[in-house]
């Protein structure tokens, strides 16, 4: 009995070092949202706004609406940017986000709003784990190393959209843990992960391309057996089939691209929109919100080139290198880039590396300096800014 009482003591510590490890990816992530929600209550409250008005304006709207009615019964408050209401619209938004959002509203007192924050909530969870985990994969990488990772990612520029009814933190969840999955060699997983994304945002073909050229590389040098093919076939199963599905509603092998173009006026371009809004805003000076995204598009190509010097796994430089090419080479709606740059993460790991090497006060002044500057820039696009982001 006397040895019973004499372990406890030494048992609690134990536990608590393992609450503490696996709670960790968790408490900073949502710590530094929770702040971001602090600033944003502030502004919401300077410019008559409601919190959940902010959170679920714009994209949000769409993707509320797709939840409740589906592609055919969706109400004609929802317009595009040319302000009209046309319910192949719809068709622009992937159904992964709406799905997962009305299968939990299904559940007995939730809300559709309540499932749609939860959806977004577990998701930046669950992509938080997925950095933390990337972290260490990372030549002389650490679990410190991936903590600091998932805090810049929760404090990117645009991280209020990990607050929102938007689908960003869904996606990103699936494609850190497809990275993680290419990294450890795991195929199968890497292309199922890869294949959902795929329902989740069009930006699955950057997935795509890091996860196939992967699996294309194991095939040529004959590694890991058949793992790479069935991984290789998997990855584009979500986005081609979704891409498809809309091509037979529409009558259009192009369908999905069309409503795209005609909707939000966005398509492929090679940056040209892109370089002339940048310098009529550098010109003009006209708002603050889109001189700062200027200077983001700058930060991410400088981003690049730290990753390659630093010797970033390819499959994760390629990966953030392809999100940057479909984010700043389409027109369309200018101040969408900077969120749009979000699911490039993997660009953070450079910065993560740099402040991983210096005291851990100089980590906590930054990454607290870092959040702050991310909760206002995010409320002020979504209170302030009276355009979508």
């Amino acid at each position: 009995m006397s040895a019973i009482t004499t372990a406890r003591p030494e048992a609690s510590p134990a536990l608590s070092r393992q609450v503490t490890y696996l709670t960790a990816p968790a408490l900073v992530f949502l710590g530094v949202r929770a702040l971001g929600l602090v600033v944003l209550a502030w502004m919401a409250a300077r410019n008559g706004r409601s919190i959940t008005t902010a959170l679920t304006s714009w994209d949000g709207h769409w993707f509320l609406g797709l939840a409740q009615g589906g592609y055919s019964g969706t109400g004609t408050d929802l317009v595009d940017a040319h302000f009209q209401h046309d319910q192949s619209n719809l068709l622009a938004f992937f159904p992964g986000y709406p799905a997962l959002t009305s299968l939990i509203a299904h559940l007995p007192g939730a809300t559709l709003v309540d499932a749609a924050f939860a959806v977004t909530v577990l998701s930046g969870l669950a992509c938080s784990y997925g950095l933390v985990r990337l972290g260490t994969l990372l030549p002389g990488g650490s679990r410190r190393l991936g903590l600091v990772l998932a805090a810049l990612f929760a404090a990117s520029p645009m991280a209020v959209v990990l607050s929102m009814t938007y689908s960003e933190a869904l996606f990103c969840a699936f494609a850190a843990w497809s990275l993680v999955f290419v990294l450890e060699r795991r195929w199968l997983w890497a292309g199922l992960c890869c294949a959902l994304a795929g329902l989740v945002r069009p930006t699955a073909a950057a997935v795509i391309a890091a996860v196939g050229l992967a699996a294309v590389i194991a095939i040529t040098r004959r590694e890991d057996g058949w793992r790479p093919w069935v991984g290789a076939l998997l990855a584009p199963v979500g986005l081609v089939g979704y891409l498809a599905w809309v091509g037979v509603r529409t009558g259009r092998w192009d369908g999905w691209f069309d409503v795209q173009q005609r909707g939000w006026g966005s398509q492929f371009d090679g940056g040209a929109a892109t370089f002339k809004f940048a310098l009529d805003a550098l010109a003009s000076g006209r708002s603050v919100l889109e001189v700062l995204t200027v200077g983001l598009c700058v930060a991410a190509a400088v981003l690049v080139v730290l990753s390659i010097r630093q010797r970033v796994p390819w499959p994760l430089i390629a990966y953030g290198i392809a999100v940057l090419i479909m984010d700043l080479g389409s027109n369309g709606l200018m101040n969408s880039k900077a969120r749009l740059m979000l699911p490039a993460f993997v660009l953070l790991i450079p910065l993560a590396m740099a402040l991983v090497k210096r005291r851990p006060s100089t980590v906590w002044i930054t990454l607290g300096s870092v959040a702050v500057m991310s909760a206002w820039f995010g409320a002020y696009s979504i209170t302030a800014w009276p355009y979508a982001i």
